[in-house]
């Protein structure tokens, strides 16, 4: 399906996981943030991560899920950290019953094998507790966990900063491929 003016689809395909197997395009994205984040007025690599998870049905029933008791969802979860511009800075994938708390010890390894100039990281209420006092012990990170004011109007409110991780939750699901896993 690929336009005319492209090679044969074997020639691209080859390129394609060439690239992908030598981390071409990591590094290509990773360009195109400094670039973007440059533009913006900010600097090169962000110093402040925003954390969460997403519950996501799995539509293939022979691979690893589970079952998200709290959003009602068979599948994955997907656990990501986000800069202020909503770019990925790091992604990890579990079963969906794993609570976040459990798994940010081992995503924040992730994190720090990436070796990222995050120091803050903002996230939301499932990564409270003695977590932070470990995730700060262990690798240095701050979490600041950022709590949505206790009103009792129904209007939306964004939570400052948060929203941001949430947008980027809405651009995967603009992805056929994501919005299923």
């Amino acid at each position: 399906m690929l336009p005319k003016s492209y090679a044969k689809w074997q020639l691209v395909y080859y390129y394609y996981k060439k690239w992908g197997d030598n981390e071409h395009f990591d590094l290509l994205l990773a360009k195109i943030r400094e670039h973007i984040r440059i533009k913006k007025g900010q600097n090169r690599e962000a110093s402040l991560g925003i954390i969460d998870s997403q519950s996501v049905r799995w539509g293939n029933n022979r691979s690893l899920n589970g079952y998200d008791g709290n959003k009602k969802v068979k599948g994955i979860k997907r656990h990501v950290v986000v800069d202020t511009n909503g770019f990925l800075i790091a992604v990890m994938v579990s079963v969906a019953n794993i609570h976040d708390s459990k798994a940010v010890l081992l995503f924040m390894r992730v994190l720090k094998s990436l070796l990222s100039n995050i120091k803050v990281i903002i996230a939301d209420g499932g990564y409270r507790g003695e977590i932070i006092e470990q995730v700060k012990n262990k690798f240095g990170y701050i979490i600041q966990v950022i709590m949505r004011p206790d009103r009792k109007n129904v209007t939306f409110e964004p939570v400052n900063k948060r929203w941001i991780v949430e947008r980027t939750f809405a651009w995967f699901d603009n992805d056929r491929r994501l919005c299923r896993n």
